[in-house]
């Protein structure tokens, strides 16, 4: 959440959230209610999270807005509330007596907490202001002898693109020298020629602009970006939630033709392909690709790319290139332990692992005596129960994030052992977990870092008697 001011006064007055409330009762209708009820969730300005069941549709018709109506108009109503108040998204968590009488408790926002998904608890706490995951901090390792493809033909492809392209307006010398000035860097001569023949402004294109649009589409194969809309696809174009983006890794083989990074530097973005994946001229490559090959990075992915051609020459007139595909193994940088993939914490260890998770387990918990000393591990998660000594994390001396259950976080904390290398950590709760006992644990942690706090807004008011 990006801000930490109290909630607004729409926001803390109970018939803000009476509605939702009343509809999270409804739906737990047959269960006793001679015990208070204690119901929870997630609103935010783009999404909620509402245990809830919904009316199934008719036969033959799909689920319409009309069918949940009292739930978008109860969502909505908060909805507008958050936005007056400045605030992204809140989770919450109330106690319904028999009576009626209802204790709701606002939990949130922090800037130094991301948003759960799908339930009330609260994501990934960031324990150092502006951290980032080791592989939204890996740079591009340098590759000086590579060189451009032999296919790079200049003239034939400006004599290509301007045949199909007869009535384009190029840039200027000078609007090619303002847009290195803006990237910091100089653009690669087939991107100049390129540029020299059209440079793809809309404005350009007049009343067919779309046909305009798909000519140049046919011309360069691709949707191309004007010349002013070339950027630089560096990591900060591929977020990623601390939680997942910790369980990555970036690995570029000897014989790799692309970098596996996040983002680079020398990755310029100058088009995409009609389905969301953008297309990059590589000024970085690996170290078998060739300086100012094409690559596209995937929108489903957020780490490496695919290399499309080895020059904007072949790409423009649809080459075919050689595959050239390393098959070689070596031990994962990230392993998994549970009952359907590696069998045991010694069987993960080796030297390189960066990333350890422990999931679903039915046999005895394990100790993490083999992976103590290894010099890359940066991450650890582990579900609840598998861990046969929690206060063996204290050894892993180079965590940067650390996901645990509740009671091996409480193990940690009350034995004073929360590893200070980290950057990052998250709580392991589910859906039906009372979520105010997660936040305490998360606000010990924070303290810790002396991070702020996951604010709490205690709100009172009456529902009427329970049915």
């Amino acid at each position: 959440m990006s801000d930490q001011r109290p909630p607004g006064t729409s926001i803390r007055a109970f018939a803000t959230w009476a509605p939702v409330l009343r509809l999270l009762l409804a739906a737990r209708a047959e269960k006793p209610v001679a015990e208070p009820v204690r119901v929870a969730g997630r609103i935010g300005r783009h999404g909620w999270s509402l245990a809830l069941r919904r009316r199934m549709p008719p036969p033959g018709r799909a689920l319409q807005s009309e069918d949940m109506q009292d739930e978008l108009d109860a969502v909505e109503r908060v909805r507008t509330a958050l936005a007056e108040a400045g605030v992204d998204d809140v989770s919450f968590s109330a106690k319904v007596e028999p009576t009626g009488k209802t204790v709701l408790r606002l939990l949130g926002p922090s800037p130094a907490v991301e948003p759960g998904i799908g339930n009330p608890h609260p994501g990934a706490l960031i324990l150092v202001e502006g951290a980032l995951p080791e592989p939204w901090r890996r740079l591009p390792d340098p590759t000086p002898e590579a060189t451009p493809a032999s296919s790079v033909d200049l003239e034939l492809l400006e004599l290509t693109l301007r045949e199909r392209l007869p009535d384009a307006i190029g840039a200027t010398e000078e609007e090619i020298a303002a847009a290195e000035a803006r990237l910091g860097l100089t653009l690669p001569d087939e991107l100049k020629v390129l540029y020299r023949v059209t440079r793809a402004r809309w404005d350009d294109w007049s009343d067919d602009a779309y046909e305009a649009a798909n000519r140049v589409f046919e011309a360069v194969r691709c949707e191309l970006a004007s010349l002013d809309d070339l950027y630089i696809a560096d990591t900060s174009n591929r977020h990623c939630r601390w939680e997942f983006a910790a369980m990555k890794a970036v690995v570029t083989r000897p014989d790799a033709l692309v970098q596996g990074l996040v983002g680079s530097p020398g990755w310029i973005v100058f088009g995409e392909n009609g389905g969301g994946d953008r297309l990059v001229v590589d000024l970085t490559p690996g170290p078998r690709g060739h300086t100012g090959q094409i690559i596209m990075l995937s929108h489903e992915e957020s780490i490496g790319a695919e290399i499309l051609a080895d020059s904007l020459t072949d790409l423009v007139l649809d080459r075919e290139r050689e595959e050239r595909l390393d098959h070689r193994r070596e031990p994962p940088l990230v392993a998994h332990v549970n009952h359907a993939s590696v069998q045991s914490v010694r069987e993960a260890a080796h030297p390189d692992l960066e990333v350890l998770s422990i999931g679903v387990w039915d046999g005895a918990p394990f100790s993490l005596a083999p992976v103590t000393g290894l010099p890359r591990l940066r991450t650890l998660t582990a579900y609840a129960g598998t861990l046969a000594d929690p206060l063996e994390i204290a050894e892993l001396t180079g965590l940067e994030f650390l996901e645990l259950a509740p009671q091996d976080w409480r193990v940690l904390l009350d034995a004073g052992a929360v590893p200070r290398s980290l950057s990052a950590a998250c709580i392991m709760a589910y859906g039906d977990q009372d979520p105010l006992p997660i936040v305490a644990a998360a606000n010990e942690i924070l303290a810790l870092w002396d991070r702020p706090q996951i604010i709490q807004t205690v709100l009172e008011g009456d529902l009427g008697p329970l049915a």
